[in-house]
């Protein structure tokens, strides 16, 4: 587990990292939040690197860390193809994918692809329920 001064170091890193609001949008970092940011901070040494927590989205407790939205851009992607970025990030989040964490979306881009479209995508609403009530 990460020490409170380096997730707080991290976290201030705002020159290379965009902060986005923390959990449920209530203005802090949660720690599986802090986790995912310095997982990938060290594995990717990314350019840009924006970070949404969409729990309060979903049917789920308030204050819950289980549905993020990531846009990395690193130059360790050049050379990858969408499926290969996807699958490092996978393995460098695997602990938080095989636990706390049940979706995330993923924008992995070069930084020469994050200067064409900077946009990060947006989630559609969550619709609730289950299959067996839709």
């Amino acid at each position: 587990m990460l020490s409170g001064q380096l997730v707080r170091r991290l976290v201030s890193m705002a020159t290379r990292v965009c902060l986005s609001p923390g959990s449920a949008g209530s203005g802090t970092v949660g720690p599986v939040e802090a986790t995912i940011r310095a997982k990938l901070e060290q594995a990717l040494s990314p350019e840009v690197l924006e970070l949404r927590n969409e729990s309060s989205g979903h049917a789920v407790p308030p204050g819950s860390e289980t549905h993020f939205r990531v846009a990395v851009v690193s130059s360790r992607f050049e050379g990858m193809n969408l499926l290969q970025r996807h699958r490092l990030i996978h393995e460098t989040l695997s602990e938080e994918l095989a636990g706390p964490v049940h979706a995330l979306a993923i924008q992995a881009r070069t930084p020469t692809q994050w200067k064409e479209n900077s946009q990060m995508d947006t989630s559609p609403p969550c619709l609730g329920g289950n299959k067996k009530t839709r």
